[in-house]
């Protein structure tokens, strides 16, 4: 029998986190996953400036060791590709530098898992329990009795931090959830080399075809030349259009114009590979009696982009908090858990619902286009649009109808907050 205060499902780059922080807290814990690292994950491998900033508050020296490790290469924006393949390229930051530190990186999450995990080896406090399945879970007094699959292993734990993915059993068995098929989307993820075309500056490209809408296919620069391609659409539109996405994804990179030139000698690497992610498309309770959600087992996951990790290594850094205030004050009730709803959501959920907004304008083509194009003639517009990165108070009014008529009808000076 283990026992710990804390122990974290899943060593994701959420539940890592979480057992980083806490260790610099100087607070002990478990962290169990049913696989042992170095593991493939399937995603789109996309590091933004969250991921950044959460790594700098952890370590500034980590972040420096992986800001100079050949695993990830940097990238400075985003560009958007509307379904009438116009498209329109909007950096992370204006003015940005590529001399300077990078706002997000692109890694494959076999390395930049392993990564975390190779500081999570090296901190004494946290141990790490691999190729363990926790799959019973049991309320004992105020805390929680955990078994492994095979029966083997037992965790005695006050408090459990659920960060073990999408597919989280502690949800399924202990909270309890339905798959709703508006708030999840259905994925594929492929590793190629010799995709041509790819942005100068690392952007990362989001297409969106009328074929994907209101989902879209992706392709991110890796190191090495290679590249990250994959589509996702919401499960909703997959299961009303009982479409294949395979034969869709290889559909469009074969036969659309663009995308057939430039991938006409990329090769393939590897199996194409597919995922289920559930969205951050409403509020819901993420703790209780003793334990707190994290990550895709708390459905944080952008909407828009299908961006997880960021908000996986917030939440986990947040869990830490929290966590490290019940030590102090013995108390895991859920009333005392609530901070951790209040908290997280205070700091995600703008940006969550804000997506989810823009999640449903990408289902109309026409107004996409019509922005775009819109954009890619007016500066004004552009610099709006870029600033969305940064200030929070135009997000915010994004929620404002009158907002739209603004960005759509512009002239030229930009549009005021």
């Amino acid at each position: 029998m283990i026992e710990t205060d804390i122990c974290i499902l899943g060593a994701g780059p959420g539940g890592a986190t979480a057992a980083l922080f806490l260790a610099k807290a100087g607070i002990p814990c478990v962290l169990v996953d049913k696989a042992t690292f170095p593991r493939d994950k399937v995603c789109g491998d996309a590091l933004s400036g969250k991921v950044v900033s959460v790594l700098k508050k952890l370590d500034p020296d980590l972040y420096k060791r992986l800001a100079g490790s050949p695993i990830r290469v940097n990238s400075w924006g985003i560009k958007f590709v509307a379904p009438n393949l116009n498209s329109l390229r909007i950096p992370f930051k204006a003015n940005f530098d590529t001399n300077s530190d990078p706002v997000g990186m692109i890694a494959k999450r076999m390395d930049f898992d392993s990564f975390l995990i190779d500081e999570v080896r090296k901190t004494k406090l946290i141990r790490l329990i691999e190729g363990v399945e926790i799959s019973t879970f049991n309320r004992v007094g105020e805390g929680w009795l955990l078994t492994s699959k095979d029966g083997n292993v037992q965790i005695n734990s006050k408090l459990v931090i659920a960060g073990d993915g999408a597919q989280s059993q502690f949800l399924r068995k202990v909270v309890g959830s339905a798959i709703d098929p508006k708030s999840h989307c259905g994925g594929l993820r492929a590793y190629y080399k010799g995709v041509t075309g790819m942005d100068p500056d690392n952007f990362i490209e989001l297409i969106f075809l009328k074929k994907f809408l209101p989902g879209y296919l992706w392709i991110f620069p890796l190191p090495g030349g290679a590249a990250n391609v994959g589509v996702a659409m919401r499960t909703d539109m997959i299961s009303k259009g009982k479409i294949n996405l395979k034969e869709r994804m290889n559909l469009a990179i074969t036969t659309d114009p663009e995308l057939k030139q430039r991938f006409k000698n990329a090769v393939l690497q590897g199996p194409v590979r597919g995922f289920g992610l559930p969205l951050g498309t409403r509020k819901q309770k993420v703790s209780g009696a003793g334990y707190m959600l994290i990550g895709d087992a708390a459905s944080f996951i952008d909407p828009f982009s299908g961006e997880g990790i960021g908000n996986a290594m917030k939440s986990g850094m947040v869990a830490a908090e929290v966590a490290s205030d019940c030590i102090k004050q013995q108390d895991f009730s859920s009333k005392k858990l609530e901070s951790y709803d209040q908290i997280i959501y205070s700091k995600i959920w703008g940006e969550l619902h804000l997506s989810h907004r823009m999640q449903k304008f990408a289902a109309y083509p026409w107004l996409f286009n019509f922005v775009v194009n819109k954009a890619g003639s007016n500066e004004a517009l552009r610099e709006t649009i870029i600033s969305m990165f940064d200030d929070l108070d135009i997000r915010k009014r994004l929620k404002q109808p009158s907002f739209y008529m603004k960005l759509l009808f512009s002239g030229t000076k930009k549009i005021k907050k």
